[in-house]
């Protein structure tokens, strides 16, 4: 099976660093997300016209998609202060209230996994997004009373995985909500040979490609795998990157030539496998590999779509043709279980 380390879509600590170095800090360095990066353009330039606080932002998708460094570029195009905390960080009403009364005029206000915050804190939150004020309670018994703090007018930037976690009240204060989509081959590449350039590795565009291919199509993972295979070119061959380097170093790393890891090959085996290759409902499958419906649905599904693995159905999950291919399963065994519970 691939390493998690390698193919799991969330940094590790020795890798923070490597990636902040290769983010881009604008909007036209910034490849794919064509729709999402419009929509940004035209809001960041009314807002700088106008002088003003851009609209509040809610951006969502699978990890490893450039949320971060959105919220990041968002501030850079604005000539903005950023500050950056989340959901788990934010535990009492105090600690919303000690960092947005120090957020200036107009900066970004970027808060990553917003759907993990406390629900007194979410509440408190909705003043500030929608008011920008904050009502503080002072004391407590009969002498307690209500202050109302103004805060200054910030962009606030919030950052999910999970949509579906997002109260109605909360994802009504932000004017924009985008959805960040797993990239094309042909956007990854182009992200592994900007990074290349900036790592000063002389790499071919075949073996960007080969790299690009096998990244889930998440740039944090073509990242993580450039560096990968940066190591081995410089330790087994000559240094530069071709094709055949490339899939030496990947093989040698076990990474799936789709980068799928093992909850992906879970899904599909089970699908295919127990299931005959549905159609099968989500808490079916859910069920059976022991995670999440929602994770699955947010953070695997999306991919395996993308690939034609998956086709979503009117009853549930159905696995393709070019699955059973991949995976060497007899199609034969399609329409095995066709009553399974959705």
């Amino acid at each position: 099976m691939p390493d998690p380390r390698i193919v799991s879509s969330a940094p590790q600590d020795d890798d923070r660093q490597f990636e902040a170095a290769l983010r881009p800090s604008r909007l036209d360095d910034f490849s794919g997300q064509t729709r999402v990066k419009e929509v940004l353009k035209i809001a960041i330039e009314a807002a700088r016209k106008r002088g003003e606080a851009m609209d509040h932002v809610l951006l969502y998708g699978p990890p490893g998609l450039g949320k971060t460094t959105l919220a990041n570029i968002i501030s850079q195009e604005l000539g903005v202060g950023f500050q950056q905390t989340s959901g788990p960080v934010l535990q009492k009403k105090l600690d919303l209230v000690g960092i947005i009364s120090n957020v200036q005029f107009r900066e970004v206000f970027f808060v990553d996994e917003i759907h993990r915050l406390m629900p007194d804190v979410e509440e408190m939150i909705y003043s500030a997004l929608e008011d920008f004020r904050m009502d503080i309670l002072i004391g407590t018994g009969p002498g307690a009373r209500t202050v109302a703090m103004e805060i200054k007018r910030f962009t606030a930037i919030g950052a999910t995985t999970r949509l579906g976690l997002i109260s109605a009240p909360l994802r009504g204060r932000f004017g924009l909500v985008l959805r960040l989509n797993p990239y094309e081959v042909s956007e990854l590449t182009r992200i592994v040979l900007r990074s290349a350039g900036l790592l000063s590795l002389t790499i071919d565009r075949a073996g960007a490609e080969e790299i690009a291919r096998r990244s889930r199509g998440t740039p944090r993972i073509s990242n993580r795998l450039l560096r990968r295979v940066r190591d081995y070119a410089q330790v087994r061959a000559s240094g530069e990157v071709d094709l055949d380097i490339a899939r030496a170093a990947l093989d040698m790393l076990e990474v799936d030539r789709f980068g799928l890891d093992e909850i992906d090959q879970k899904i599909m085996l089970t699908l295919l496998e127990k299931y005959s290759g549905g159609p099968v409902g989500l808490n079916t499958i859910a069920a059976s590999i022991d995670e999440q419906p929602d994770t699955i649905e947010e953070v695997y599904e999306p991919y395996l779509i993308q690939l034609g693995f998956i086709d979503r159905t009117p009853r549930g999950r159905r696995a393709t043709d070019a699955a059973f291919e991949y995976f060497k399963v007899d199609p034969r065994r399609r329409g095995g279980l066709q009553n399974a519970l959705f």
